[in-house]
């Protein structure tokens, strides 16, 4: 069975991009999310076990995504990618829940050793199942 993924971010083309960068071997039910709103709504849709996120987007930001999921109890492992690397937004995200924080864009090789390092890196098959239904 997938490993069901949220990817968050307002740029198709960074969505993209993290997509490419993730570990070919894995297997992966992949939902889009143009902005924190949207992204919200397809966590309380279905079940997300991983998020990726960014932090400044229309509409919610990462951190407001991150306070509502507090609030709801929504969980799910969070991931944020953001090219703000200032240590007061990694220690905010952290207190807001996120388990990681990487620099964006991230390399394929950083993204997979935050997954091995977390052991969150399930579902290892030959193939990438992708679902772009947001």
């Amino acid at each position: 069975m997938p490993t069901p993924i949220l990817i968050v971010d307002d740029s198709p083309i960074a969505r993209k991009m993290l997509i490419k960068s993730l570990p070919s071997s894995w297997d992966v039910e992949i939902k889009h999310a143009g902005n924190g709103q949207e992204a919200l709504d397809a966590h309380r849709a279905g079940k997300i076990d991983i998020m990726f996120l960014d932090l400044t987007m229309p509409v919610l930001d990462g951190y407001e995504v991150l306070e509502a999921m507090q609030k709801e109890g929504l969980n799910s492992f969070v991931i944020v990618l953001s090219a703000d690397i200032q240590p007061i937004a990694q220690e905010r995200v952290k207190k807001l829940g996120a388990m990681a924080f990487i620099k964006k864009p991230a390399s394929p090789e950083v993204i997979g050793s935050v997954l091995k390092q977390f052991e969150v890196l399930h579902n290892v098959h030959p193939k990438k199942t992708l679902r772009a239904d947001l």
